[in-house]
């Protein structure tokens, strides 16, 4: 999709967990917790808390308040979308919720995008968010338990982005985007989750650049998120294959949000990882010039604790989202 109306980042926001705030990305964000409780008494209050919190403060550095957004476009990993749902009771915004795992930051720009190149909305906000140990929770085990975790694991980061998109404006516009297919390759293993959405990534690229007919040193950088250290990997193979290579200049958001001191196994997880990552240190980039042209490549795991129990294997999506000044 080439949108003829591109919607306008104008403003963004991000609110990140005390091990994330510690990571290599700490001053770009808006705001660090002092811990994961937040001021609340449960970790998935918490979550909608952050949420909440990050939709406001992102539609505050324009000087506008809930009642002048038109639309939020949101979503998170826990059952029936709580964290998102909450978060839409207290802030009254007509809401569409989002399930795409760790791809919904992309998923909600795309949405948010098509909503507003064909005229239905002039002010939208897209975000996600996620929660290490709310997660952990539903997904795995609880974190009492201390169960060793496998080096192929990723840690669910405690983060969430809102980027608020205005049909007029000034700043960085959603020019195109690619929604993904869903891709399985067999793959079982839940603590392996950035192997079983590599695929979806190389297939979701690889169509972004042909539909487009772009050269594949068009964007100054591509990002995936979240595939972390081992998924990067695989991906990068894949690239080779497909011709993607030495070009584009890429890298994955599971990976930079960490460095290699924090043990966080193979890297971050989560919607919240590649939306912090976007709505903090690369579009703090793009508009300090370090780069122009952006494509944003949230992947997903289509997993559940159930599907998981019965053996099935974890497709893979991921969704493209052209971001250019």
């Amino acid at each position: 999709m080439a949108f003829n109306s591109p919607p306008v980042l104008t403003a963004w926001a991000s609110i990140v967990g005390p091990r994330e705030g510690d990571g290599p990305w700490g001053h770009d964000f808006d705001w660090i917790m002092e811990d994961y409780l937040f001021g609340e008494q449960t970790w998935e209050k918490a979550e909608s808390k952050m949420l909440r919190e990050t939709v406001k403060h992102a539609i505050s550095k324009r000087n506008f308040e809930p009642a002048d957004v038109e639309l939020l476009v949101a979503g998170d990993l826990l059952n029936q979308l709580v964290s998102s749902n909450f978060a839409a009771r207290e802030l009254s915004i007509p809401f569409l919720g989002l399930y795409g795992a760790c791809s919904t930051m992309a998923e909600s720009l795309i949405v948010s995008s098509m909503l507003m190149d064909g005229g239905f909305f002039a002010k939208t906000v897209a975000a996600a968010c996620s929660h290490h140990y709310t997660a952990e929770r539903q997904f795995r085990f609880p974190t009492e338990q201390g169960v060793q975790k496998a080096p192929s694991s990723q840690w669910t980061a405690t983060a969430a982005g809102a980027v608020l998109l205005e049909s007029i404006g000034v700043g960085p516009r959603i020019t195109a985007a690619t929604i993904g297919k869903v891709v399985d390759m067999g793959q079982k293993d839940a603590s392996d989750m950035g192997s079983a959405m590599a695929p979806a990534a190389a297939d979701t690229i690889k169509t972004h650049f042909q539909d487009l007919n772009l050269p594949t040193d068009y964007y100054d950088l591509v990002v995936t998120g979240d595939l972390g250290k081992v998924g990067m990997a695989l991906a990068q193979q894949l690239f080779v294959r497909d011709g993607l290579t030495p070009q584009p200049n890429y890298s994955d958001c599971g990976v930079l949000l960490f460095d290699e001191s924090q043990e966080v196994f193979s890297g971050g997880s989560g919607c919240g990882c590649s939306a912090c990552v976007l709505c903090g240190p690369l579009l703090k980039k793009m508009l300090a010039g370090d780069f122009k042209r952006l494509l944003f490549v949230a992947t997903g795991a289509l997993m559940s604790p159930t599907s998981s129990f019965q053996g099935e294997s974890i497709p893979g999506i991921a969704h493209a989202v052209a971001i250019e000044n």
